[in-house]
């Protein structure tokens, strides 16, 4: 007779006598029962929609992915090309003379930003910290989601 058989025998008994009982549990019919990605990455792990299987997540995140990476090129090209254009033309402006930079007003309010800066990153706000734990239990629990997701931003951004 197995451990496991003869441990469900005195629990039966003990059930009959009235006493407390634990139900006994098989680890490797649990382990098969589980899905991998909650094998690989936890019990707080897997999709919240389990309806959809993981090709179809893989699937969604790449798609959705790869829109997000296309237009964040695209749109960074454009961004970046304003700013730079605008200080391009800040500096022929200040070349011709039509503007005077001062410049010891610049490094006076660049060294006071600098200083409010380090005081505000020692300890982020609690908005912060909260909205952190929030995307990071988003991704624990859509794992196979995310990762389409990330791979599809990687292409977008690529072609």
């Amino acid at each position: 007779m197995s451990r496991l058989g003869s441990a469900r025998k005195m629990a039966e008994k003990k059930k009959e006598k009235g006493e407390d009982t634990f139900e006994v549990m098989d680890l490797a019919d649990y382990a098969k029962k589980q899905r991998w990605w909650n094998r690989v990455f936890g019990q707080n792990s897997g999709p919240i929609a389990e309806k959809y299987s993981v090709a179809t997540q893989i699937a969604i995140g790449g798609v959705t992915g790869w829109c997000a990476g296309f237009l964040f090129k695209k749109v960074g090209k454009v961004a970046a090309s304003a700013v730079g254009g605008g200080f391009f033309l800040l500096q022929i402006a200040n070349h011709t003379g039509y503007i005077t930079v001062d410049w010891k007003r610049v490094e006076q309010d660049v060294n006071k930003a600098k200083k409010q800066l380090k005081l505000g990153a020692e300890k982020p706000p609690k908005e912060v910290r909260t909205k952190v734990d929030e995307v990071t239990t988003f991704v624990k629990k859509n794992i196979v989601l995310t990762g389409g997701f990330a791979g599809g931003f990687l292409i977008g951004l690529a072609s």
